[in-house]
């Protein structure tokens, strides 16, 4: 398989150890990862170290999410590129579930079905059950910042990720938003399934300026690029709602799931 993965990180290095045993006990070799290190100051740098295979970029300075996905895509150029966060779990199968998808569909940016929050269920056999019975649910026109496949025609043709430390926590959307743009296919796919534990890298960071609920970036440079007055913005956030909310019904009521779910209390609560 053609396949690179880039996963940028930022201390956490126990999120990051979980989250590269994971890919290896799901057939994935190391050699296949870059790893971006944005200056962590914990022990990261000697965690990656100890697997030799992995290829390994070490920046002096945090230069934002953005910066280390391009370090990541031109670094070990492949047909498809994924983009993961280190705060995830991936189970087997999921890798093949993502590229069967997008090509067998002929979609250019593919996410999987994700999982929200405490990983206090057994990962593997729910996955197992609910890649099997997912397999034919999917979602047109979106895509998650926290895994998503890209196919390299893109990167040709509508460019990098935009690496402005303004648009730091909104990297992912305008390259979605500039990917449908020039026309390519963008879907999320139950044939492939992962667990986030939920932003834990951004959560440290956002703690860290004292601003635990703001954004990392210039919400106004975003909204400036693309000239998203208070209609657009609007429009396209009802949109969302009511896509969001039609994927949730539909999905519930046939398969009583869905494709974005949460961990909570002990039990799975369908979105």
């Amino acid at each position: 398989m053609d396949v690179a993965i880039v996963i940028p990180v930022f201390n956490r290095a126990q999120y990051t150890r979980s989250c590269l045993d994971s890919l290896r006990a799901s057939g994935v070799s190391d050699s296949q990862i870059v790893v971006v290190n944005n200056a962590s100051t914990d022990n990261t740098a000697a965690l990656l170290s100890e697997r030799p295979e992995l290829n390994v970029i070490h920046n002096d300075a945090n230069r934002g999410c953005g910066y280390a996905w391009n370090q990541g895509v031109r670094a070990r150029q492949a047909n498809w590129t994924i983009l993961l966060n280190n705060d995830v779990l991936v189970p087997p199968g999921w890798l093949e579930g993502l590229l069967a998808f997008a090509e067998e569909n002929h979609f250019d940016i593919v996410s999987p079905a994700i999982c929200n929050g405490e990983n206090d269920y057994d990962l593997e056999a729910f996955a197992r059950q609910f890649m099997q019975k997912m397999a034919r649910v999917k979602r047109f026109g979106t895509a998650s910042g926290v895994c998503f496949m890209v196919h390299h025609p893109v990167f040709d043709s509508a460019g990098l990720f935009d690496d402005d430390p303004r648009l730091g926590g909104y990297e992912d959307d305008e390259f979605f938003r500039r990917s449908r743009q020039a026309g390519f296919r963008l879907a999320t796919t139950g044939r492939s399934f992962l667990h986030h534990f939920g932003s834990v890298t951004q959560k440290a960071i956002k703690a860290g300026m004292n601003k635990p609920t703001g954004s990392l970036g210039d919400r106004a440079y975003y909204r400036q690029k693309y000239r998203l007055t208070w209609l657009k913005r609007r429009r396209w956030r009802l949109q969302n709602q009511f896509l969001k909310a039609w994927w949730c019904t539909r999905e519930r009521l046939c398969f009583h799931c869905t494709l974005v779910s949460d961990r909570q209390h002990g039990a799975f609560h369908w979105r």
